[in-house]
């Protein structure tokens, strides 16, 4: 199965990045409704475990926060594949604008 995997650096600390990254994917699974569905996500300590189906495709991932860095990573399904790099630069600028 194809894979995803980003990296973003910033400079807002370990509670302050987590808070930025709540509100953002609130926001992301309000604003996007109507394409997401079977949203669910658990969080431990820094790292969010989530899964949705979007336009029938199943994404699941994970998502860790840490001090000077966020990671998103998981897996795609083989028909998501193609898009791999734009799905990467698309989690990566919107990363980048939510931790700036």
């Amino acid at each position: 199965m194809p894979s995803y995997s980003v990296s973003v650096p910033h400079r807002l600390g370990l509670e302050a990045a987590r808070a930025h990254v709540e509100r953002f994917l609130d926001n992301f699974q309000r604003d996007y409704a109507d394409q997401l569905s079977d949203v669910s996500g658990e969080w431990a300590e820094n790292q969010l475990s989530f899964r949705f189906l979007a336009r029938g495709l199943n994404i699941s991932g994970a998502l860790v926060v840490e001090e000077s860095l966020v990671r998103v990573s998981g897996s795609l399904p083989l028909a998501a594949a193609l898009f791999r790099g734009q799905i990467e630069r698309t989690i990566r600028e919107e990363l980048s604008r939510l931790l700036t």
